[in-house]
């Protein structure tokens, strides 16, 4: 068994390594084991099977683009092509089936003569410090248009728990795992604890989507990636995920406030 994770250096592949026995994974470069991966580029698609003809399994994490089909099917079909017999793809709790972005990749890869899961996690801990650590760090405060919404919070480490038993068990338990922390928390809620474990106040203020949308805009993001973001934080305020949690099929253990007191003393969200 030889499993290739793409995104090799990211949230989830990162802690999905550390579980899989030494020598029986590649990664993607940034890693001293890692070899060059592009999504938009189809020359590399070989690079990794050159380096390992025995890869037999494929970590699938999308290109940073809206429309990941054609990139992603594109791979898919070449890994299969190279004797691919199981993917694990990283999803998202509100992409269904057949829906947008890895929604259809998920509906592709149930089409296709091959083991597969895709999983559907909530948010990760680790968004906090990619995405609001602007505002944190100069306003002591958390911005966005998701209001009192609650969501199910989880740690990619509990992510790569269920994304290795995919990988190593015999029979995939669970083609299409909805997964969520173990507990419920709006933003105001973050704040308190942020709060409390900073020593200063940090609070959470609510604003609207095209507020919201110009704000990821100047953080450097596409204007199509913003309004998906923006519409997102709407459909969290509406109950979305509170529903999600309710139905999900895995419940992580780890606690967010355990990954805050971790990164207590990152630059990230310090006082300026």
């Amino acid at each position: 068994m030889t499993i290739l994770l793409t995104g090799g250096t990211g949230k989830t592949a990162t802690p999905l390594a550390k579980l899989l026995p030494k020598g029986q994974h590649s990664r993607t470069i940034g890693h001293p084991e890692g070899v060059r991966f592009d999504w938009l580029d189809a020359s590399t698609y070989r690079i990794p099977f050159d380096a390992d003809d025995n890869i037999d399994r494929v970590y699938l994490v999308a290109p940073a683009i809206i429309d990941v089909f054609p990139p992603m099917k594109a791979f898919i079909d070449f890994a299969i092509q190279k004797g691919v017999k199981r993917f694990v793809l990283m999803s998202a709790t509100m992409l269904k089936e057949g829906g947008p972005m890895m929604g259809k990749v998920h509906e592709y890869l149930h089409s296709c003569e091959v083991d597969y899961c895709a999983l559907r996690p909530s948010w990760f801990f680790d968004n906090l410090l990619l995405h609001y650590s602007d505002t944190i760090r100069k306003h002591d405060e958390i911005v966005n248009a998701a209001g009192s919404g609650l969501i199910g919070w989880i740690s990619t480490d509990d992510i790569a728990d269920v994304a290795f038993k995919a990988f190593t068990d015999k029979v995939i338990e669970h083609t299409n795992p909805v997964m969520v922390g173990p507990e419920l928390l709006s933003y105001a809620q973050i704040a308190q604890i942020m709060s409390d474990v900073f020593g200063r106040k940090i609070t959470h203020r609510t604003i609207s989507a095209d507020e919201y949308k110009k704000i990821v805009v100047r953080r450097g993001f596409p204007e199509e990636w913003a309004a998906l973001v923006s519409a997102t934080d709407l459909s969290i305020a509406e109950g979305a995920e509170e529903k999600v949690f309710k139905q999900a099929d895995f419940m992580g253990e780890r606690r967010l406030r355990d990954f805050i007191e971790s990164y207590r003393d990152a630059e990230e969200w310090k006082s300026v």
